[in-house]
């Protein structure tokens, strides 16, 4: 089935106010009507005029026919109406016949002249005044947090904007804000879904869900690996040589952490069940990065040149064959 561009019709944008519209209407009808127009096709595009005005002119019936507009219109010009959409307007209450409607295109009769008698939507399309209705569009959000906001769980306002039609029928957006509890142990990319707080529904029709995915704010501290908090430390050559006990942060607290004797740059310690909680808590991973002083004392440099003397067996580069 082909679909019918009524703003094109008309000659006018889908922004256009009720007014704009009926001026174009008329102006059209006095240009195409059979009494006075000698064009050949006067009386085809004298029932289009007619069968655009009546829709865009009624809110409702405009609000339905942006949302198929939307959906339903393909690139090559044909129409489907999209899965679960019912009419909610008719024209039982409007002062039209269902003789009416078949006055008018294939078009029109399929989607608010009740033409799909029985057919595969909800609800039906038994008759003039069939209640039919269109579930509202699902909104996608995302709230970035702070790595202690998904660690403890925290309550947020959000923010976004809403489509629904105006008492024109024009789409307006609308922003709406509301207060989202956060569980602890949120991950990045995971959603949040309210019922209901999406778009609102067309004629009765369900109103759409709220989709809200998490992001994470870089730490100066941390980073994030699945459930596990990723840290490193720094540990001086002495701390690393003949092992120490440091103390670190976690999320929650500070903690004593034992360095092990003869420890390298990029030795991992696990602390279990110090990461994002959840069923499965993650650990915290501590990685040793040893880090020697900028600048030296005449003593220590002395103690330096007499452990290279007692180490001078010792070769770090023995693996790199040079």
């Amino acid at each position: 089935m082909d679909f019918k561009d009524y703003y094109a019709v008309l000659g006018v944008s889908e922004s256009a106010s009720s007014e704009e519209i009926k001026k174009a209407y008329r102006k059209l009808a006095r240009k195409y009507h059979p009494d006075v127009s000698k064009e050949a096709d006067a009386a085809d595009k004298f029932k289009d005029v007619g069968e655009a005005y009546e829709v865009l002119k009624d809110p409702e019936k405009r609000a339905e026919y942006d949302q198929l507009r939307k959906y339903g219109a393909r690139g090559d010009g044909s129409f489907e109406p999209p899965p679960g959409w019912e009419s909610a307007s008719g024209f039982g209450g409007g002062g039209y016949t269902h003789a009416d409607a078949r006055q008018f295109s294939d078009f029109f009769e399929e989607v608010f002249g009740g033409g799909r008698r029985g057919g595969g939507f909800a609800g039906g399309f038994g008759g003039a005044g069939a209640s039919m209705r269109m579930r509202g569009e699902d909104i996608h959000a995302r709230l970035a947090l702070f790595l202690e906001e998904v660690y403890n769980g925290c309550e947020k306002q959000v923010s976004f904007a809403v489509h629904e039609p105006d008492a024109q029928g024009r789409m307006r957006a609308r922003q709406k804000t509301l207060k989202v509890k956060i569980p602890p142990g949120m991950r990045e990319g995971q959603h949040i879904r309210l019922k209901g707080q999406g778009a609102p529904g067309i004629g009765g029709g369900e109103n759409g869900d709220l989709f809200i995915e998490v992001e994470l704010a870089p730490h100066p501290l941390f980073s994030v690996e699945g459930r596990d908090v990723l840290l490193t430390v720094p540990v001086s050559p002495w701390e690393a040589a003949l092992g120490a006990t440091i103390t670190v942060p976690t999320l929650n607290s500070k903690v004593n952490v034992k360095v092990p004797k003869g420890s390298s740059t990029g030795r991992k310690l696990r602390l279990k069940g110090k990461g994002l909680p959840g069923k499965h808590p993650g650990d915290q991973i501590v990685t040793l990065q040893v880090t020697v002083p900028e600048e030296h004392s005449d003593k220590a440099e002395a103690l330096y040149r007499e452990l290279a003397e007692a180490e001078k067996n010792f070769n770090p580069r023995s693996k790199l064959h040079v």
